[in-house]
């Protein structure tokens, strides 16, 4: 069989990586000293690993992370109390396929958002759907999606997704609409799911957040209950990388 035809079929499987492979395979003087397992096997190992690469940039682009940050960049020097420990157990992720949570809090500039994004890529790399959203954003789609018809698709989007990313939480009190909202999200989620979220509020804040004591107790209990903790300490990394003072910036 001719190679021309061949490499049309495996372009026309989608086998793309595969035909480039071949084709290259062809112009190189020595592809005969291989066998024919070896040379196929180079053709396959190329597919997966483009394919591979393609659902990672796809799954990247659909969690629509707010920062570049990978685990391998996470700086341990500064003394903010991350636990170097933890971050280790929770790179394995793990704990996503125990359908656990892990809250991150901490002064502003402390990296919350940073380290949260980190894990994320990380689950991302390791093949789970991720969801990032900013609470203040996340509730004005919740509303437009009521007054659109699509809310139970939106709903339904977020709780299929392996992980959710809920950042700058607490920065506005709950009223009583917004706080069914998020508790319906979270009890989709629940034992099915994991979700993360960033806040500037020590967890035994939280409940203040929710103006109804009732439903704050029942989002309580799906966020707080079988968490894994990072609470970070100390004053702003961006200050500190901006060659700022404290001092300096009052003047």
């Amino acid at each position: 069989m001719l190679t021309h035809p061949i490499l049309e079929k495996l372009t026309s499987l989608r086998l793309t990586a595969m035909a480039r492979t071949l084709e290259e395979q062809m112009n190189m003087p020595d592809a005969g000293t291989l066998s024919f397992e070896e040379r196929l096997g180079l053709m396959v190992d190329r597919e997966v690993t483009e394919r591979e690469s393609r659902h990672l940039q796809q799954r990247l682009r659909n969690a629509k992370l707010r920062e570049k940050a990978c685990m391998e960049d996470i700086d341990y020097r500064s003394s903010r109390g991350l636990n170097r420990s933890l971050m280790k157990a929770l790179a394995s992720c793990t704990w996503i396929d125990n359908h656990q949570s892990v809250l991150i809090t901490g002064p502003t500039g402390t990296g919350k958002t940073w380290i949260a994004c980190a894990l994320a890529h990380r689950a991302c790399m390791q093949g789970y759907t991720v969801l990032y959203k900013r609470m203040p954003a996340l509730l004005r789609e919740l509303s437009a999606a009521k007054n659109d018809g699509s809310y139970g698709r939106f709903i339904a989007a977020c709780a299929k997704s392996d992980l959710v990313v809920l950042d700058d939480w607490g920065l506005e009190r709950l009223n009583h609409e917004q706080s069914l909202d998020l508790l319906e999200l979270l009890e989709d989620r629940y034992s099915i799911h994991s979700t993360m979220v960033a806040a500037q509020i020590p967890v035994d804040k939280w409940h203040e957040t929710v103006s109804d004591p009732t439903l704050a107790d029942a989002i309580m209990d799906r966020l707080i209950h079988n968490a894994h903790r990072i609470e970070l300490k100390g004053g702003s990394l961006r200050m500190k990388n901006s060659g700022l003072t404290e001092t300096k910036k009052k003047e």
